[in-house]
Formats: C-alpha cells, sequence, structure tokens
C-alpha cells in the first residue's frame, strides 16, 4: 500500500483525505443528516476537519443552539450555521445562507447583514449566491453580475427616496409589499417645478445627459423617451438604448401621442461626429 493510500482513509469520522491537482493533502469533512449528504467543507488537517465534523452534528442535534449563539470562533462559518440550522428547524436544505420564516424568508450575508424575500423568490435565491459592494447587491447569472434591485423594477441608475423607496425604511427588506416603485421608465423622473406643480422630466444620456422635455403624464413621458431614441438613430447615434416597453395603449393611441409630443431641438438636431 503507498502512502497516498493510506492517508486516503478516514483518520476521524466523517472526514476524508484527498488530494489537489498539484499533489497538495487536504481533508474533507461531511455528515448525512435525515439521508442528506452534507459537505462541511475542506481543511488543512485532519483535526481541523474532526472538529468542523463535531460542531456540525451538535448543530443540528442541539436545539438549544441558535444563529444567535454563533461565535466567530466556531471550525464552521456563519453561512454554514445558517444552512445546517434551517434543515434541522424546517427540514429544507440549502447550499445559501437561507432561514426560513413564517410568511418570508431571511438570507444572511453575516450576522448583523440579513436580507428578507418574499417565499415566491425562494427558489431564485436558493441557486443564486448574493453577493455585496457596499449597498449594491447582485448575483452571478449566465456569467452577468446582475443587480437585484432589477428583479423588482427598479432601474440599476435609479435613486432611493427619488425613484423608489421601502416603505418601512429598511433598506434590507426586499418584500414586494414593502417596495414602492415611484419611475417605472427609463429616462424619468417625477420633479417638483418652481410654481410648484409636479412635471415628468424626460432625460437621455447621448455624449452627457441632454434635456428631452417635461410633461404633464407619464405616459406622455415615456413615450417622448422613444420619440428621442428614434430621433437620436435617424440622426446617426449606434448606442443600444432600452425603449419604454408600453401595455394597456392601442398602436393607433400611441402614434397619436408620438406625433404631437414635442421634444427638445437638441435632440432632433443632433447628429453624431
Amino acid at each position: 500500500m503507498n502512502r497516498y493510500e493510506n492517508e486516503s482513509k478516514p483518520h476521524y469520522e466523517g472526514v476524508f483525505c484527498s488530494k489537489k491537482k498539484d499533489g497538495t493533502v487536504y481533508y474533507r469533512a461531511s455528515l448525512t443528516y435525515r439521508r442528506k449528504h452534507i459537505s462541511l467543507g475542506s481543511f488543512s488537517s485532519p483535526q481541523e476537519g474532526r472538529c468542523a465534523y463535531r460542531e456540525g452534528r451538535r448543530l443540528l442535534e442541539d436545539e438549544s443552539v441558535t444563529l444567535h449563539t454563533y461565535e466567530e470562533s466556531s471550525p464552521l462559518p456563519f453561512a454554514k450555521w445558517v444552512c445546517l440550522l434551517n434543515f434541522r428547524d424546517n427540514g429544507i436544505y440549502f447550499g445559501n445562507p437561507i432561514y426560513m420564516g413564517q410568511r418570508f424568508f431571511y438570507y444572511y450575508l453575516s450576522p448583523s447583514h440579513v436580507l428578507k424575500f418574499d417565499p415566491d423568490d425562494l427558489f431564485y435565491y436558493a441557486s443564486h449566491k448574493i453577493m455585496c459592494r457596499g449597498s449594491h447587491y447582485f448575483v452571478a447569472d449566465y456569467g452577468m453580475q446582475v443587480n437585484i434591485r432589477s428583479r423588482y423594477g427598479i432601474k440599476n441608475y435609479a435613486v432611493p427616496g427619488v425613484d423608489f423607496r421601502f416603505i418601512n425604511n429598511d433598506p434590507t427588506d426586499f418584500r414586494r409589499e414593502n417596495l414602492e416603485i415611484k419611475n417605472t421608465y427609463h429616462g424619468i423622473r417625477l420633479e417638483k417645478q418652481k410654481n410648484g406643480q409636479y412635471l415628468y422630466t424626460v432625460r437621455i444620456h447621448v455624449r452627457g445627459t441632454y434635456l428631452v422635455g417635461r410633461y404633464a403624464t407619464e405616459l406622455e413621458a415615456a413615450i417622448a423617451y422613444n420619440k428621442a431614441i428614434d430621433c437620436l438613430k435617424k440622426n446617426g447615434v449606434s448606442r443600444q438604448y432600452s425603449p419604454n416597453y408600453i401595455e394597456g395603449i392601442s398602436p393607433s393611441r400611441y402614434a397619436q401621442i408620438y406625433s404631437c409630443l414635442e421634444i427638445s431641438p437638441k435632440i432632433i438636431n443632433y447628429f453624431s461626429e
């Protein structure tokens, strides 16, 4: 029996030796609970693997252990605590740090940084890991970084309190009942004028931001943005814009509003260099 065959035998219960491609030896810890095999991670020594295995069994068997009793000295990361305790308490295992509530679920980024979502979002976040950069939350989807706010109709350039707001003032609560989307179309913002009147201001970015115009209704503003796109394309601008998709209006009504809308001469007369 060679040295590696001897090392590959379990040193402790739930701990197995393995090798990386470069020949480095490491140890994998895992356990089985309710007929599900659960990986606990990889470790540099069998002793570390044994500690992780014992900790995993303790989390699953000792109901006095909760997320609030987590300590940084634990041999398992906090995310694994969430996965194991949710499995113990709610009978379902997720690979991501999700803990089920009664009418919503928690997604733990850390012990003190917790997001809340509706049950309708459970399948998506069970298979998409949320990452955080400041207040920017995103997932990797088909090789791209996708801002999770886009799932709720919030544009990438949206300003909190202006384009949308969290009704209970909790920016970590993404339940749909807690989200109020104020501006649903591209390029539009409801602004208060000097005379106290509110108008929908439309802007579009070419080389810098251009004012398209100000309009009394959101519908007119959305169509004006589309008209600005058409003018810019006609004048040779190759940039790919996302037009506003407008529901609940007939083609003839759309065309009537489109033809009557005035937009800035700077847009009409703009020519790309």
